[in-house]
This record gives structure tokens, C-alpha cells and sequence, in this order.
């Protein structure tokens, strides 16, 4: 904008025209139009005139048309100078900013970015061997500081950037702020200073805020909207109120009533001393003297509601109302004068919708998809799994693990589970896919010799065959006359014999209108010989038994109409109608189905499960084990509280003790003037009139035997006594401790170790608390567009799975933290909002809630419960927790909480990925090649093909003696005797002192 005398060129408005033929004059530059010529030249001679600065350049002395110019041609050089990406982030950090002047805003801003980078920024980044390569920023993730518990810095803030590298196409490179930079020439001070001229204005008074103009607000969605604290008319009314709450003082003096200048007394503050500290008795002094100067300026200020007047009646003392005698004269305080607006203060935290956006270019970290199909157009794996069946995969992991001990299975990983299920080989038979499917059938029914109990409701079947059935063996079993051949009988009839008569005579029942429909399985044909429940009490698993047993609880489970055709799609895979209805026909069909339907079929039984007594008595056991926890938990609580109390009174008698009990501080060393006879030096000199003996020779004439022993001798005693009289002194510097302060040293010893012991067992009961908590699943918290956040070993189950299980070396149990979409009532009420609450949202925060959820969580996003996202790396549980905002009331708690579990949650997807690189797996997700080696007596599989072959059910095998699979064996008295006499043992071996079974973490604890 061209500027006259430092303020914008106003453009005239456009003038009234009544006749449309009228002829007018336009000035191209400006649009300015006019209707008579001698405006037209007066505004042109205006135009003229060189008084006229480039705001962009500076330049002055200039026409309005050359300025113009100018400032075209400069605007379209910094257009293409300025980095595109920097643009939106740099007009926001101006907007409504109040530096006046414009050298100190770009200082500002260029401090602020030299070393801060936005996605979509080309840039250079420094490799590890030194190499620079040139690249564009695809992402950035700001780490947020970590102090510890006593205050201190544990890791500050940084940031890192995903550059991908132009020169290397498919690649890219993670590195910090210390291995990338821009290129110079792309943003200089100088041309910073061009871009805000050219995007931003400001108004010609003094405090008035920077604005970006209307183009580009409208192109980076930018609030224009100043707020009321920097309105010019605020302003002013501020200062006007300002002005008229001061009191009428001139040069410290106030006007009274009557008009006479009453003077104030000055109070001057104490003199200081710098050279020395003041005495105890000089600052009370001082203290005096100040309090003396305040109680005579109070006496001296007049009085607020009433002030003494000279009166000519006889009480010369008489107090008048001041505004009753003077009403001419002003209150001394201003009244219902106009106060500056403020503006309203947010009180964080609030609605995390409600919370600005940061627009500082960081979004969520990019989400990994298990599922072949994914919401995004983002990167899938090819293993056959549907977003669908994922909620479903992650229900049945976790009811099987939190609830391994009632179907006594060993714990196994989620990798482990996925593989299993998507194993379709005929000659593998992986034990852990087998295992389940017992397991969970054994739940169902019980054993025929605990009395073949089913154990969960099941639709009734048809009574007709049943009791045709019945009547065919009470007439086989009683003598009956033989009829008539003309006399058709009167009892009824088999399904048989009423097919050999005649159609027309028969009326037609609801078993033949069935037979009548379309088939879609021959379940039906299949459970004509067996029941599937007499099958399930003999535990009768093998070639194919168990997939029988599924097949007929699905055909009876069908009979419901609600899920009708859902089970009767899948029995239509597992018994075709083009195959033949036998147990060999499904056990095929098993081997060979879909992942998916397997993972339904799974999720059918585990929500059976949840119906029988063996269940809902362990949530009832862990419920009540959790109440002891408890109560347990509080009393160590008091313990440790009343032992750091007694701490905290005994170390007040230590350092009362203290200064009798402590070594003195050493003295000065004392100066000395001259030579001066130290202690010793004759000891000294015999000792060296002794050497000098020693070396010089031997007398040649008689000498005493032992003599030189004798020598030795007395020098070793006179080191010795030397050695003791040092020792002695330095015994004598050491004051004697005395027998309380030694009483107390060892009673704070014991109180150390007794919150010590009180510290480790609440952690321990805080660790049975969560293993107990199995009633359902804990979620970690929710985000801002209603997220919701799992880490499915937080509760009901041990960090690392079950410490005896076979595969326990994993030290892991899922090592992923997962993501779920909102639900329908959330997603519907919060972020498939109507149109006019869109444009309210709109309107105050420059775009949708779907644009914003689009914009800060990236490429990748979850938009229903049925959908699933994970996070694998440590980075990126650090991402995320960074981009958390902790304004927001959900994602105040849902970092608090992350920030709690951090540790555990990085260590387990650590050791997640430590396990998988055993076997040559990236994420342990991908699809499973089914590849086997037979031989002629059995199907050798290899172990580092199929990962979970290596779990093996040993908790099956110790309480049942057998697996699940394997049919009963039967045991002699003495096997059962050892058997529970071992158990007995085992028991009180896994007992505490109370009496209580151990948690099932065992003895691996890491806090």
C-alpha cells in the first residue's frame, strides 16, 4: 500500500450516478472514478507529486504511480522468494502482535524460525557420515520437556523432522534441528521485512496492533477479529478512565473544600547501610520511625464523607455534608465512569474443541493400520484381515489372556494369536489355534464324568423329531395286533411311513415346509448320527471332533432369528452343500477359512463363556480379592505415615543433638615470624643419624652378635610408638558421641527401612490391584476429537504374561498402544455436527471441526468405534504425547496418564520388536506363507517359519494332565495320591504368611 506523509493513501468512493450516459473518468491505478474532468486532473496533479514511499521498499520521493509500481513488481519478487511453508506460521505469529516499530518485529520473528521448520519447507540435512543432501520436510513432532519428581530437567524439549530426500527417491531421514538447515538466500531478515510489508498493515497510532490483510487472512484462514484490549476506542477509553480516577493533586498538594492546599507530609524511606548489616535493635528502630511517619499521614488526609468548614454559627466545630453545601463542586472520585474492556480470560482446561489451534505445523504421528482395508489412502498390509474383525481379534486376545487361569491356558502374545489364526495348512497343526478352540468348548459343557452339565443357554431345538422319534421305540417295544389291510391305523405315524402314503391324504407339517427352502449347509444332515453335545461331555476333540462341535453349536445357536443369517453364512463355509456332510468335510473346511470368520467364530464362543459360572465366580473372586487389596493397601498406607512421622521427630532430636556430637571445624593455622622448633624434628634427626649409620661400613674390629638385629629392632619400635601417638591425637580431636545420639542415628536407620518395606508392598498391592481389576478393560483416556486410547496389559493381566508360560521370554504380552474411533453417539453429537454449527465453528476458529480433525491429525485418522489404529515405536508414544494439549480436559488426563504408563509401555514395544527380530519380522502383521516339508511318517514343520509353534500349553498339562485336545486319561490310586500330595504342596509353596495365593506376576517385579 502506497503511503503520503507515513499514513496509507485513502481512496476516494465511487460518486452517485443517476444518468448512465453520463460520462465519467477513471483513474486505472486506484479505480477511482470521477465525474467531472477537473477532479479528475486535481486528483492526477495529486498523483503527481513526488511525496509519495513504497512501503515495501522504503523508497521515497516518489509518484503515486512509480510507488505503485514499485510495489507491484516487489510483491511478486517476494511472492517467489519467501518459502511457501513458512508463510501461514509467520502471519500468525504477527497478527495482533503490538511491537511498533518494524525493525524490532523481524528481529523477533527471524529469532523465532532461523531454527524451527514446517513440513513442505525444502531444506538441507547433515547425515551421519556428514554427507548433505537436499530434501522437503514431510513431518514434524515437537518432544515436550520431562522434568523429574524433585523439579529437575530430566530431557528437554526438541523436535524432529521426516525429510524426504530428493536425491534418494523412497528414502528419507529422521533428524533434529541440529542436522538441518535452510537455504540462506531463502529467508534473510531482509526479505522477512519485504514479506510483513507486503501481507501485514497497521494503524497510525500509538499501541495499535498488527493486522494481516484481508487476501491472505482469507487464504491461511486467519481470525481478523482484534480483540476489544487492543481496539483503538478501548484504548482511548482507558486512558480517559485512567485519567479521571486520579485525585486532584498538583505537585503533591489536594484541593479540600474550601479551596486551600493541604500539604501531604513526605515520607522518606529508612536510610540503608551498604557497608555492614544492620542490628537486630536498629531495624526495630527503623520500624518505628516508619510506623510513626504512617500514623501522622493519616492523621493529615481529610476525611471521605465529611470535611470541616468554618461556620458563623456559635459550634465553630460543626461538620457540614460536603455536597450539600458545595453542589457545584465535583466528587473527588470519578463515578460511573466508562472502565476498559477487557478481554475475558480463558480458564484452561476447557472442551478440547473449544481449545485455538497452535497452527505450528505439528499433527498427530501417523497411525499403523492392522487391517488390509484402511480409512485412509495410507499404506496397508496384504494379511487378509478386515478393519471389521480387528475390534474382534483384540476381544477375544484379551478375554483369553485376562482369563487364561479358568481356561487354563498359558498366556501368549498378540503376534503369536494373529499367526495362529492365519495358519490355513492342512498338514500343521499349530497347538495353540487347537488349544484355544478346546478350551474354550470344555468351558461350555462340562465333563461327562463331573455330570455333563451344559452351561449356558442354548435355543431349544425342534421337539417334533424327538417325539416321533420316542413313539417309533414305544411301539417297537410293546406287542401291537397286526392291522387290517383296509383299516388304516389309528396311531401316529413315522415321517416315514407317511411319505409312502398318499400326498393329498397327509396335512402338510412345518418340518416339510423347512425341507421345502433353499439349502445353504447340510448341518443339519451332519448332526443326524451324533449330538454335538454327547460329543463335547466325552471331550471327544480329535480328527476333526472339535470343528464337529463348533458346527453344531452354530446350527443350534442359528435357530435364534436374530443372528440367523449370520451363523448360517458361516456354517455354509464349514458345511457346503456341495460336499459331502461329514466330520472329515469340516475339518477341511476349517483348515482352509478365512481369518475372518475364524475370528468371528472365536468371539461367539468367548461371549458364551461370559455366561457360565466359572467366569462370573472368578470376576466375583477377583472382586473381593481386590476389597482385601484395599483395605490391605490403606493400612500399609497409615503404617508408612505414622513411620515418617516418627522420621520426622526423631531427625528433629538429631539435629538438636547435632552440634554436641559433630567434629570440631579445623582451626587457623597459625602464622609464625622466623624459624620456629617444630615437634619431632629430634626423633627426626636420630632417625637419620640411624640411616646414615646404617649406610656408612661396617667396624672392622670385634662387633656384637645380633647387633644389627638389635638396630632394626629399636627403629621399629619408635614407628610404632610414633603411629600410636598420631592415633591418639587424632582420637583425642573426635568428640565422644554419646549413647542417645547413637540411639537415635539407629532408630532413624529402622524408620528408613520401614517405609522402604511400606513403599515396596503398596507397589505390590498396587500390582495385584491392577492384575485383579478383570471385570473389563481400562481405557487410558480420550483425545480431542474423542479418540479413545488402549493398552490392553494395563489391567486384568501381567505386564509380560504369565512368568511360567512357554513363551515368557517374549517379556511382552500386546507391545502396541492402540487407537479407537468415537463411537456413534460421540461422533454424531461432537463432530458430525449440523451445518449451522459448523459455521458457528467456523466463524470463530476459521474452519470445521471435520477440516480441523483432517488438519491436526494427518494422513492417517480413525472415524468410527469399528475402526483401529496402532502405535508400535517409542517415538512415537513421545509424538504423541507432545502433541497432546493439555488446555483440553481429555487430553489433560489422557497425557497424565501416558506419561505415567511411558516407561512400561516403551519397554514393552522394545522388547515386542526385540522378539520379532528373532524371526525376521518387521511388525509381525504380515501374511503368513504356508510352506511345510513332509516326510513319510509325520509333517515336519520348521519353527522359523511359523512363530507360534514354539507356545506350548503347559498349564493344561500340569492341572489336567493332558491338553485340551487329548481325550482323559485315567489314572491308578497311588498317580492321584502324588498328585495331590505335589498339589498340596505346590499350594503352600505359593501362599504368603496370611495365607493368600501370590499375585500371577510371581516374583518378577519391575518398579
Amino acid at each position: 500500500m502506497v503511503l503520503f506523509k507515513r499514513k496509507p493513501v485513502q481512496y476516494l468512493s465511487d460518486p452517485v450516478i443517476d444518468d448512465e450516459d453520463a460520462q465519467v473518468w477513471m483513474i486505472r491505478q486506484t479505480g477511482e472514478m470521477f465525474t467531472s474532468y477537473e477532479s479528475y486532473i486535481a486528483r492526477i496533479e495529486f498523483y503527481k507529486q513526488r511525496k509519495f514511499i513504497c512501503e515495501i521498499t522504503g523508497h521515497s520521493a516518489l509518484s503515486f504511480f512509480d510507488a505503485h509500481a514499485s510495489e507491484m513488481n516487489n510483491s511478486k519478487d517476494v511472492d517467489k522468494a519467501f518459502p511457501e511453508a513458512l508463510r501461514e506460521p509467520v502471519l500468525r505469529k504477527v497478527q495482533f502482535s503490538v511491537i511498533s516499530r518494524i525493525d524490532n518485529l523481524v528481529d523477533h520473528i527471524y529469532e523465532e524460525f532461523k531454527s524451527d521448520f514446517y513440513p513442505g519447507e525444502h531444506v538441507t540435512v547433515t547425515l551421519v557420515n556428514g554427507e548433505r543432501l537436499n530434501g522437503v520436510v514431510r513431518e514434524k513432532a515437537k518432544f515436550p520437556e520431562i522434568r523429574d519428581r524433585d523439579g529437575s530437567i530430566y530431557r528437554a524439549a526438541f523436535s524432529r523432522y521426516f525429510v524426504v530426500l530428493s536425491t534418494r527417491p523412497g528414502e528419507e531421514a529422521l533428524v533434529d534441528e541440529d542436522h538441518i538447515c535452510r537455504d540462506r538466500k531463502s529467508f534473510t531478515k531482509q526479505i522477512l521485512r519485504s514479506f510483513i510489508k507486503n501481507t501485514v498493515t497497521r494503524e497510525p497510532w500509538n499501541g495499535a496492533p498488527w493486522l494481516v490483510k484481508r487476501p491472505e487472512a482469507e487464504k491461511y484462514r486467519i481470525d481478523t477479529e482484534v480483540p476489544s484490549h487492543l481496539l483503538h476506542s478501548n484504548k482511548i477509553a482507558e486512558k480517559k478512565a485512567t485519567l479521571s480516577q486520579k485525585k486532584f493533586v498538583t505537585n503533591g498538594a489536594q484541593v479540600d473544600g474550601i479551596g486551600s492546599i493541604q500539604r501531604y507530609p513526605e515520607l522518606k524511606p529508612a536510610t540503608k547501610s551498604h557497608k555492614r548489616k544492620l542490628t537486630q535493635a536498629e531495624k526495630q528502630f527503623i520500624a518505628q520511625n516508619k510506623y510513626t511517619q504512617y500514623q501522622v499521614y493519616q492523621q493529615s488526609l481529610p476525611s471521605s464523607a465529611s470535611l470541616p468548614i468554618q461556620s458563623t454559627t456559635a459550634n465553630e466545630h460543626q461538620f457540614i455534608h460536603f455536597h450539600s453545601t458545595f453542589p457545584n463542586l465535583a466528587p473527588l472520585a470519578a463515578k460511573n465512569m466508562p472502565k476498559p474492556s477487557l478481554a475475558p480470560q480463558v480458564k484452561y482446561p476447557v472442551d478440547d474443541l473449544e481449545v485455538p489451534l497452535s497452527h505450528d505445523g505439528v499433527h498427530r504421528p501417523s497411525l499403523k493400520y492392522l487391517s488390509q482395508d484402511t480409512p485412509t489412502d495410507s499404506a496397508a498390509s496384504s494379511n487378509g484381515i478386515f478393519m471389521s474383525s480387528v475390534g474382534a481379534l483384540l476381544e477375544t486376545w484379551d478375554t483369553l489372556n485376562v482369563y487364561c487361569e479358568i481356561f487354563k491356558l498359558d498366556s501368549f502374545t498378540f503376534d503369536d494369536y494373529i499367526e495362529a489364526l492365519q495358519v490355513t495348512s492342512e498338514g500343521v497343526e499349530c497347538e495353540l489355534f487347537v488349544e484355544i478352540h478346546c478350551a474354550v468348548l470344555s468351558l461350555l459343557v462340562d465333563e461327562a464324568g463331573k455330570g455333563g452339565k451344559i452351561n449356558v443357554s442354548l435355543p431349544e431345538l425342534p421337539v417334533e423329531e424327538s417325539s416321533e422319534e420316542e413313539d417309533d421305540t414305544e411301539m417297537s417295544a410293546v406287542p401291537t395286533p397286526t392291522p387290517e389291510p383296509e383299516v388304516k391305523p389309528s396311531g401316529r405315524r413315522t415321517r416315514s411311513s407317511l411319505l409312502k402314503e398318499d400326498v393329498d391324504h397327509v396335512k402338510p407339517s412345518k418340518s416339510r415346509s423347512a425341507t421345502a427352502e433353499i439349502k445353504v449347509h447340510r448341518a443339519a444332515e451332519m448332526l443326524e448320527d451324533e449330538e454335538w453335545i454327547e460329543r463335547l461331555r466325552k471331550r471327544n476333540f480329535r480328527n476333526g471332533g472339535w470343528e464337529f462341535i463348533i458346527v453344531g453349536l452354530l446350527h443350534q445357536l442359528s435357530l435364534k432369528p436374530k443372528d440367523k443369517q449370520e451363523y448360517e453364512a458361516i456354517l455354509a463355509n464349514l458345511a457346503p452343500t456341495d460336499k459331502e456332510p461329514t466330520q472329515d468335510t469340516v475339518r477341511k473346511q476349517y483348515a482352509s477359512l478365512d481369518i475372518n470368520l475364524r475370528v468371528r467364530i472365536l468371539q461367539i464362543l468367548c461371549l458364551l463363556t461370559v455366561e457360565t459360572k466359572a467366569i462370573r465366580g472368578y470376576m466375583e473372586e477377583c472382586s473381593e480379592e481386590m476389597t482385601g487389596f484395599r483395605k490391605e493397601k490403606i493400612d500399609w498406607q497409615r503404617a508408612r505415615k505414622q513411620a515418617m512421622e516418627e522420621l520426622r521427630q526423631l531427625d528433629d532430636e538429631r539435629k538438636i543433638l547435632l552440634p554436641d556430637n559433630s567434629p570440631p571445624s579445623p582451626g587457623p593455622v597459625p602464622e609464625t615470624n622466623g624459624d620456629t622448633k617444630m615437634s619431632g624434628m629430634e626423633e627426626d634427626e636420630g632417625d637419620d643419624e640411624d640411616a646414615e649409620s646404617d649406610d656408612e661400613e661396617p667396624h672392622k674390629g670385634h662387633s656384637l652378635r645380633r647387633g644389627l638385629d638389635r638396630a632394626a629392632e629399636r627403629k621399629r619400635k619408635r614407628e610404632e610408638e610414633k603411629e600410636k601417638k598420631e592415633k591418639a591425637e587424632a582420637a583425642a580431636k573426635v568428640p565422644k558421641v554419646s549413647n542417645e545420639f547413637k540411639r537415635i542415628l539407629k532408630e532413624i536407620e529402622k524408620k528408613k527401612e520401614k517405609i522402604k518395606e511400606c513403599e515396596e508392598e503398596i507397589a505390590i498391592l498396587d500390582n495385584d490391584l491392577r492384575e485383579a481389576d478383570c471385570p473389563r478393560t481400562r481405557c487410558l483416556g480420550k483425545d480431542r476429537f474423542w479418540n479413545r486410547y488402549y493398552w490392553f496389559e494395563r489391567n486384568g493381566m501381567p505386564y509380560g504374561g504369565l512368568p511360567e508360560s512357554s513363551t515368557a521370554d517374549a517379556n511382552y504380552a500386546n507391545g502396541c498402544l492402540w487407537v479407537q474411533g468415537p463411537d456413534d453417539i460421540e461422533r454424531e453429537g461432537f463432530i458430525d455436527v449440523s451445518e449451522e454449527e459448523n459455521r458457528a465453528y467456523k466463524k470463530k476458529y476459521q474452519l470445521t471441526i471435520p477440516e480441523r480433525k483432517k488438519q491436526e491429525e494427518g494422513l492417517t485418522s480413525v472415524f468410527t468405534a469399528r475402526q483401529w489404529g496402532f502405535y508400535d515405536e517409542p517415538d512415537s508414544l513421545d509424538m504423541l504425547i507432545g502433541w497432546l494439549d493439555i488446555r483440553g480436559v481429555r487430553e489433560l488426563k489422557l497425557r497424565k496418564e501416558l506419561q505415567l504408563q511411558r516407561e512400561k509401555i516403551s519397554t514393552h514395544m522394545r522388547h515386542r520388536k526385540e522378539y520379532l527380530a528373532q524371526f525376521g519380522e518387521k511388525n509381525g502383521y504380515e501374511d503368513i506363507p504356508a510352506t511345510r516339508v513332509s516326510t513319510r511318517t509325520k509333517t515336519y514343520v520348521d519353527t522359523n517359519v511359523y512363530r507360534c509353534l514354539t507356545w506350548q500349553n503347559g498349564t493344561a498339562v500340569k492341572e489336567l494332565g493332558h491338553l485340551h485336545s487329548e481325550p482323559p486319561r485315567a489314572r491308578n490310586s497311588k498317580l492321584k495320591k502324588n498328585a495331590v500330595a505335589e498339589a498340596d504342596r505346590e499350594t503352600r509353596s505359593t501362599t504368603n504368611r496370611q495365607g493368600k495365593p501370590l499375585s500371577r506376576q510371581g516374583g518378577r517385579y519391575t518398579f
